[in-house]
């Protein structure tokens, strides 16, 4: 077996049917290849893409497969978190399911559920990775680690068989401390529209930005989202790139207030359409970096 990280590069090879080694890479997009071959003259291959974030950091890798997730109803016209529904509906039911072995990437993607009665009603899934109720083992009760980060990159494959079906997906880096609340959150409205909003800490909405978002169906989707927060507290929303093309934003935004805990979390919702059509979207290779 083979690892080919550009066209008739092969990095690295390994005699047997299994294939297990580490790579150091500079930063960039990899379009990688694992390729295998037989005795008879034969192979085959699976195509990987690898993105290395620039400027070092951490990373927490694979976090489809993590524990700490939490589902959420949302519902108009407040869509304020239903504190009385439940997965199972009847306003809205959700579900996700985790080490799905078809369709993946890494042989382990997540899958998430969509449905209900009520037209447009939102699931919105939350994970505290780093203060308050951490997921990852960084509780960080010193308050020393969170004040400190600065730079964060959102990097995930998703995939459905009819994304037409979501009014939108949303994809969100969230920050809090020192009575500050800093909220990148990142909306690409599907059957809204086919355009990237990002979101208002201060007046609570969604800002078109005029970039196109277009997912493909029956497709795996390679979204990377780059933020910052200032010297000067300001959110920075840097960049989109969406299957290969970096769409640069450049906006800033004032913060908003905190919300009574402290920590940096990651936000992934599904936004149901005007008939509440049920759809799935999976998810894998989700990693987010952090420095």
């Amino acid at each position: 077996m083979g690892i080919y990280t550009a066209p008739f590069q092969l990095a690295y090879t390994a005699n047997g049917a299994n294939l297990d080694t580490n790579l150091a890479l500079n930063a960039g997009t990899y379009k990688t290849v694992v390729q295998e071959w037989d005795n008879c003259g034969g192979g085959a291959s699976t195509p990987v893409t690898i993105t290395v974030p620039s400027g070092g950091g951490n990373v927490f890798f694979s976090l489809q497969n993590s524990g700490g997730w939490t589902g959420y109803a949302l519902l108009p016209p407040g869509y304020g978190i239903c504190n009385s529904c439940k997965p199972a509906g009847p306003e809205a039911t959700w579900k996700m399911t985790q080490k799905i072995s078809s369709p993946s990437l890494s042989g382990s993607s997540s899958k998430h559920d969509i449905g209900g009665q009520t037209k447009y009603a939102d699931i919105l899934w939350n994970n505290h990775l780093i203060g308050d109720f951490s997921s990852q083992g960084l509780p960080d009760t010193s308050h020393t680690l969170v004040p400190t980060l600065q730079s964060f990159t959102y990097d995930v494959y998703f995939y459905g068989t009819n994304l037409e079906t979501s009014q939108a997906l949303e994809f969100d880096i969230n920050q809090f401390f020192g009575d500050m609340g800093f909220i990148w959150g990142h909306e690409c409205r599907i059957a809204g529209g086919h355009e990237w909003d990002t979101w208002d800490n201060v007046n609570k909405k969604w800002i078109p930005t005029g970039i196109a978002c277009k997912p493909l169906s029956n497709s795996w989707n390679h979204l990377v989202i780059q933020v910052q927060r200032t010297s000067d507290n300001r959110l920075l929303f840097q960049s989109i790139t969406l299957n290969g093309k970096t769409n640069s934003l450049n906006i800033y935004r004032a913060h908003g207030t905190a919300v009574g805990w402290y920590g940096v979390t990651v936000n992934w919702q599904i936004d149901g359409d005007k008939n509440q059509d049920p759809y799935s979207v999976y998810l894998d290779n989700f990693n987010f970096t952090y420095q």
